[in-house]
């Protein structure tokens, strides 16, 4: 039992106490029971840099002064006020939820070749995989990531009373370039209908893509989709062969990792491939066809879907104005960070099932929520206005832990 201090109407202190139950979470759609949502507190760029650069320590003050100013206030506010929204609407449909508290995310960390400040504590998902009633850690290929699911431990050590399988990932060196160019030559890069869509999506922004070497085990939980026995796994610039080799060793014969590497060249596979309930699967037609879609889906009906709503204006905005300008100055003193990246448009298909009938998704997909009523789904409608720029849509910023759901076969 996690006990909280909290304020009611008059600012008076109480004490709010919550309980936690068993994790247990075997797919996708069964009844939600609990979940975490993430937080925009403490948000700012990160800044990574290598031992070798020798910044000077004005420099890197400089640097975690421009680092703050990529997140104003008022933008902070808003994510924050969004996350508050969307924990509500879970609160009303009866799922408990718990809320991760973040940490100085300016601090600097080290190992003996680089340092770093950290990634914000917003999407959960991506780095915490539960299968049943383990929690995996994922060993992100990103730096800025390396102590993120730290955030989390406090709700872990509760969910830890219960008992479960709490499993960490090995923790990359990353003394190499793990991210390679997709292409020798952006500029020669030749543009798929997804990239032409894409560019239609975002006013002329094109994805910038990479892919992983194979010397490490790098993956994020966020590369998977959970269906009882069967895990589809993506292999990407956010998962090599390597981790999926790793996840099916950890989680043994019980399981079957099933890996796909040709349906989407970049990051996580939740705005691609999102399972409804059993039987039925809702597919980016931007990427995946019929001649592509994984084999495990066969025999299961197949919703395609691409027709998401454009990057909103006002993150265009954000992006052009404040994030780009930001981050170009960090290149030119030698930092890598985030700031030049954003979630594709069909982030916005990144829907979360509460349960085989009702779905949460972001309130400016009309097309999609039109879809999903004609297909029976009662939607909430849920307002999520930094989406792109955050990284991360309903999915991403949640992390359910306790479903009302047992371990069943699907496909067998």
């Amino acid at each position: 039992m996690l006990i909280l201090s909290h304020t009611d109407q008059k600012n008076k202190p109480f004490l709010l106490q919550i309980m936690f139950n068993k994790i247990n979470s075997h797919n996708e759609w069964d009844r939600i029971k609990e979940i975490i949502v993430g937080t925009a507190a403490g948000t700012r760029a990160t800044l990574t840099w290598s031992k070798k650069d020798n910044i000077s320590q004005k420099n890197i003050e400089i640097a975690k002064k421009l680092a703050a100013d990529a997140t104003p206030q008022w933008l902070y506010e808003e994510v924050e006020e969004d996350l508050d929204g969307l924990s509500n609407h879970l609160k009303k449909l009866g799922a408990v939820v718990h809320r991760p508290k973040s940490f100085d995310l300016s601090e600097v960390y080290s190992s003996p070749d680089w340092f770093s400040t950290s990634n914000n504590i917003y999407n959960k998902r991506d780095l915490n995989l539960v299968v049943g009633n383990n929690i995996i850690e994922s060993p992100s290929y990103q730096i800025n990531r390396y102590y993120e699911t730290t955030a989390l431990y406090p709700l872990f050590y509760e969910y830890l009373k219960k008992g479960f399988k709490w499993i960490a990932g090995p923790k990359p060196l990353i003394n190499y370039e793990s991210s390679l160019p997709y292409f020798r030559d952006e500029n020669q890069r030749e543009l798929t209908d997804e990239d032409i869509k894409h560019k239609e999506l975002t006013n002329g922004r094109l994805e910038i893509l990479h892919k992983l070497a194979e010397r490490e085990i790098l993956f994020e939980a966020a590369n998977t989709v959970r269906m009882g026995k069967d895990l589809l796994y993506l292999v990407s610039s956010s998962g090599n062969e390597l981790g999926a080799k790793w996840l099916q060793s950890v989680l043994g014969e019980e399981y079957r990792v099933h890996t796909t590497k040709d349906i989407y060249r970049s990051s996580h596979i939740d705005s691609t491939v999102m399972c409804l309930r059993p039987g039925l699967v809702l597919l980016n037609s931007a990427r995946v066809t019929e001649k592509n879609c994984p084999k495990i889906f066969d025999k299961w009906e197949k919703i395609y879907f691409e027709d998401v709503a454009p990057t909103s204006e006002p993150e265009l905005k954000i992006q052009k104005e404040i994030r780009d300008p930001i981050g170009n100055q960090l290149k030119e003193m030698g930092f890598k960070t985030n700031l030049f990246d954003m979630s594709s448009p069909w982030v916005g298909m990144n829907l979360l099932s509460f349960d085989k009938e009702t779905v949460l998704v972001d309130e400016r997909q009309k097309n999609l929520i039109k879809l999903l009523e004609k297909n029976k789904f009662n939607v909430i409608k849920i307002k999520m206005r930094h989406i792109y720029t955050q990284g991360g849509g309903i999915h991403c910023a949640t992390l359910d832990t306790v479903r009302d759901s047992i371990l069943e076969d699907y496909f067998s």
